[in-house]
């Protein structure tokens, strides 16, 4: 594993007992202004900041990650923290102090910093949904665009997978431990490994909850540079991942198109509040992403689609 001794110092901090993100936070700040010329876990910071026992429980704590990191590095998952020149600048700079401490990573390490975009969605959309989906993802990847989602069912799949099938690239955000992963059949035709990045800001075999779902959106968000929302419902993770959003300033564009379902009243909810609509190019009869297009190269220019695919396969 590529995991710098930055990264296992977090990790063994978040393996305390009743110790989270945000009192690690605290832990690197104060490390940062005094004692950033020695191991964070040699600071006296550590015991202004945690209690004795976190303090002395660290010990065991090294032990049991190290043991995981030698799990970590037989699947050549790499730990990146947050204060490593590989973590994505702006993942950091969009979440701040939400911005995940440590990121466990599994593929192409440069989809981190390519120019992309998340997609986000109901599990259960109608086939015109997951069509848009489809030509929206395949479209964007097809220019370059990392294409960036959950893998959950429904519009997450059919967005890796569209973005696959057309030669592009993917980044898969999990809501678990990334030793949980596994490529699941919907994809497996198309998977590439050259072409997929599978990235988790979670413990390594932390099960799936709702509470890291909506983390993970978050960090959907972080990862792209817009979020394309198809068929949201009015409450649930999609309409909370549009919502954080708008509220973080990134670019929401909200699928709108005939024989819209009942049940996706949250795109017409979003589009109330700031969210732009994402229409059908009536050339094409395909989704229109040219503005998806404008806003992502007005962040982050990028080449065209043959010179990112000639990167992709270095």
């Amino acid at each position: 594993m590529a995991a710098g001794a930055m990264a296992l110092d977090l990790m063994t901090l978040l393996d305390a007992p009743g110790v989270g993100p945000s009192r690690v936070r605290k832990v690197l700040r104060k490390w940062e202004r005094s004692d950033a010329a020695s191991p964070i876990l040699d600071g006296r910071t550590l015991r202004e900041t945690l209690t004795e026992s976190q303090v002395g429980a660290l010990p065991m704590c090294r032990a049991r990650v190290e043991r995981q990191a030698d799990d970590l590095r037989k699947k050549n998952i790499h730990a990146i923290s947050i204060v490593d020149a590989e973590y994505p600048a702006a993942l950091r700079g969009l979440l701040g102090d939400d911005a995940p401490l440590v990121l466990l990573c599994m593929g192409n390490l440069e989809l981190l910093h390519r120019p992309g975009a998340g997609f986000c969605g109901s599990r259960e959309a109608s086939e015109k949904g997951l069509a848009t989906a489809r030509d929206c993802a395949g479209l964007l990847a097809g220019e370059g665009v990392n294409i960036v989602s959950g893998f959950a069912a429904g519009v997450d799949m059919n967005a890796h997978r569209a973005a696959l099938t057309v030669g592009g690239t993917t980044t898969i955000v999990l809501a678990e431990g990334i030793l949980r992963f596994r490529v699941k059949s919907e994809i497996r035709g198309e998977w590439d490994e050259s072409r997929v990045l599978v990235v988790s800001e979670f413990g390594a075999n932390l099960a799936w909850s709702v509470s890291n779902a909506m983390r993970r959106n978050r960090t959907i968000c972080g990862l792209a540079q817009a979020l394309i929302l198809i068929e949201a419902r009015s409450t649930g993770g999609s309409i909370q991942a549009g919502r954080d959003a708008l509220r973080l300033g990134l670019p929401l564009f909200a699928a709108v198109y005939e024989g819209m379902p009942e049940s996706a009243t949250g795109n017409e909810e979003l589009l109330g509040q700031g969210a732009r609509r994402l229409l059908k190019s009536r050339a094409l009869n395909r989704p229109n992403i040219q503005p998806i297009l404008d806003v992502i190269r007005a962040v982050r220019p990028f080449a065209g689609p043959s010179a990112e695919r000639s990167r992709v396969a270095v």
